[in-house]
């Protein structure tokens, strides 16, 4: 199917423009470092996606985790 890899297509993509085009890295060291950095401390955390109806990931799951917290 054609969108079977659109959601990759899409991570990669912001990956590129919001970080690895914007670095000079000196290392692959480095920027593996960067990149990781990135996705765990940006990218899955804070950043606003369209998927998510443009929330926040923390936000939606604290959503999701506050009617099991009162049940």
């Amino acid at each position: 199917m054609c969108r079977d890899s659109a959601m990759a297509e899409s991570f990669f993509s912001a990956l590129k423009n919001e970080r690895a085009y914007r670095t000079a890295y000196a290392a692959k060291k480095q920027a593996r470092r960067d990149v990781i950095a990135y996705i765990e401390g940006f990218y899955n955390s804070r950043r606003w996606h369209s998927g998510l109806d443009y929330q926040r990931p923390n936000d939606v799951h604290d959503s999701y985790q506050q009617p099991a917290l009162a049940a």
